[in-house]
């Protein structure tokens, strides 16, 4: 009796191939993952850039990320987080080689694409889920438009020369009114991005919480929050105010907001799924991508070596 054939490996490819290098390891990735037995896939427009052969061609970006156990972006930030749109439906794990400068959702930089690739082969490969928000814009009762984010929601001024008038409620309860620049709200995962840049504190992606962090404004209180997963954050533009704001949601998905309007934020039910090589801790990560100052410092391993050292000599 002949045994039925297995169905075949599929792996996504994502990368911006409006870049040589990005291109390049492209090719690379390609050739890795072919010469392995995995089928690769790319989206339409990316795959007429790249011409390569043998691939998989989705036509749809809604269903590239589906039947495949593995989506690769080759690229910075951005590349990964367009990635997370294409995943986040399908529950698809992401998994992120960085070409960008800080990258800090990557797993990988470029150098270590070979062994990603035995990676990915050898599913050694470990799977996080990162919380993600739900973004609503309500307007006289309806709403008006709703989104997500991985990283933040942003509330900003549409006009340079105006200032924002916001309202903040935290549960249903009046939390401060700001004259500002904006307002981010963000995850764990994107305290280390938008909200990082704006002076809020970096939370372990263990940590579930979500931020709030003001831009630029005229108020004594005005430092930023951290509250519990479960609570609703309402930021309100004051209807006085006759300029109209901006969301952004990652940077990728933007909607005009009109005065008197009510953003609402909170925890989303749908989670980003990020594939992870390495066992490295999230302090690690903090001093490789940022360069922090720890060369020569020996800390708990010099602790450790002197109490060995103690209990040797009194044996």
């Amino acid at each position: 009796m002949v045994e039925p054939a297995s169905e075949p490996r599929r792996v996504l490819v994502v990368t911006h191939t409006g870049r040589d290098q990005a291109v390049e390891v492209a090719r690379e990735a390609h050739r890795l993952l072919t010469d392995a037995g995995l089928v690769v896939r790319l989206l339409a427009e990316e795959a007429e850039a790249l011409k390569l052969d043998p691939v998989e061609i989705a036509d749809d970006p809604e269903k590239a990320a589906q039947d495949v156990e593995l989506i690769i972006v080759l690229g910075g930030d951005g590349s990964i987080l367009r990635a997370a749109e294409l995943a986040r439906p399908h529950a698809t794990p992401v998994l992120g080689v960085n070409l960008g400068h800080v990258g800090f959702l990557a797993e990988a930089e470029r150098d270590d694409l070979g062994r990603i690739v035995e990676v990915v082969v050898g599913r050694s490969y470990t799977v996080e889920e990162r919380m993600t928000l739900a973004v609503d814009v309500w307007y006289d009762g309806e709403r008006i438009f709703d989104t997500w984010a991985l990283n933040e929601a942003s509330v900003e001024k549409a006009a340079r020369e105006k200032m924002l008038e916001v309202m903040v409620e935290v549960d249903g309860r009046p939390l401060s009114r700001w004259g500002c620049d904006g307002v981010v709200v963000a995850t764990p995962t994107g305290s280390t991005a938008y909200a990082f840049s704006a002076g809020g504190p970096i939370v372990w992606p263990e940590v579930e919480a979500i931020l709030l962090v003001p831009l630029s404004a005229h108020a004594l209180f005005s430092r930023p929050i951290v509250v519990a997963p479960t609570s609703e954050l309402s930021i309100e533009l004051v209807a006085a105010w006759h300029g109209r704001g901006v969301l952004w949601c990652d940077g990728r998905r933007m909607v005009e907001v009109p005065p008197g309007a009510r953003i609402t934020v909170r925890r989303g039910k749908t989670p980003v799924r990020l594939a992870r090589a390495h066992e490295a801790s999230f302090t690690d990560r903090l001093v490789a991508k940022f360069d922090l100052p720890v060369l020569g410092w020996r800390g708990a391993a010099e602790l450790n070596h002197r109490r060995n050292r103690s209990a040797q000599e009194e044996t």
